[in-house]
């Protein structure tokens, strides 16, 4: 005999307790955490090992075929007298100043003019930012062939102007800002889209209602856009200081256009390192220079997050 249930006294299944905060919260930690952990553990093994190597090797010299002498604190004390190397620190520090403003300055006016939809403007954005999708190797060569002494395409169109007979890798006073000019060129378009993505963040609201107060492009600019775009322009001005110092431009470019010349002035701190090492066999030394650049970046950073907290720039 069927039995019929009324749908009003049918039993229900009672709906599932919220989970506790602290729950939720570690599930929301534990799943960070999984996010986080491959990059890491690249991190660890691919940047912390070999520092901790470097730091190792640089207590020792090595002579380059396996032989390995305690000497202490020996290749730290050998900086102090080393010329070349400040020279090369000379010339870092020159890069840095030349190449980071001028690229920021340039970087953001980019952002500034592809910020807004008009037609065409992937495309524009797209060409921008095409250099940086080759490789720099690939740079030096392309940019070694324009600017080949009197047989250049630069050179040649330059000539009407009578600079045909310019050498802007071979003139120890023009080499290092042709490397600054090819490293922006490089670089001005993957800054340009990180500062696109905080000038995207800022609401369109804040400028609409400066603009109708009356206020003029620069002061819209100075007023609301720059204050908003601070952490962002923080970021790119810290990653482009460090890059101009250890990063891929500081080297690829230089070995692959100069070499350190002409006359050593366009040889790096990284070059440097590079030559004492490969070239010369002082691993112990190049261990120890390698050292020292990497505990004043890491200063340095420090210094830079705490004069800004951290790139908020807040006042209390």
């Amino acid at each position: 005999m069927a039995i019929s249930v009324d749908p009003g006294t049918a039993v229900r299944k009672p709906p599932d307790a919220p989970l506790p905060v602290w729950t939720r919260r570690r599930r929301e930690a534990l799943a960070g955490y999984a996010f986080v952990a491959p990059d890491l553990i690249g991190l660890l093994i691919f940047v912390g090992l070999p520092m901790v190597l470097a730091i190792g090797v640089s207590l020792f010299s090595v002579d380059g075929f396996g032989g390995y002498t305690f000497v202490g604190l020996d290749n730290f004390r050998r900086m102090a007298e080393d010329t070349q190397l400040w020279q090369s620190v000379k010339v870092t520090l020159t890069y840095v100043v030349m190449f980071v403003p001028i690229g920021f300055v340039v970087s953001l006016g980019l952002a500034l003019l592809v910020r807004d939809h008009f037609p065409g403007v992937g495309l524009v954005r797209t060409m921008f930012f095409l250099p940086h999708v080759i490789s720099l190797v690939v740079v030096g060569v392309v940019w070694q062939f324009l600017l080949v002494d009197k047989q250049g395409a630069v050179p040649a169109l330059l000539r009407p102007f009578g600079l045909g007979e310019v050498s802007f890798l071979g003139n120890p006073a023009l080499a290092l800002g042709s490397l600054v000019m090819i490293s922006i060129w490089f670089l001005m378009g993957y800054q340009m889209l990180i500062l696109l993505g905080g000038l995207k963040d800022i609401p369109k609201e804040y400028e609409e209602a400066a603009r109708v107060d009356g206020a003029t492009a620069w002061q819209r600019f100075r007023h609301v856009i720059w204050p908003l775009l601070r952490p962002t322009s923080f970021f790119v001005l810290v990653n482009s200081t460090v890059g101009a110092v250890t990063g891929l431009q500081a080297f690829d470019l230089v070995y692959v256009l100069t070499k350190g010349g002409p006359a050593g002035s366009t040889s790096t701190v990284v070059f440097y390192i590079y030559q004492q090492a490969f070239t010369f066999n002082n691993y112990g030394y190049a261990a120890a220079l390698t050292t020292a650049v990497v505990a004043f970046l890491v200063v340095a950073t420090g210094l830079m997050f705490g004069a800004t907290k951290g790139g908020r720039f807040d006042v209390g």
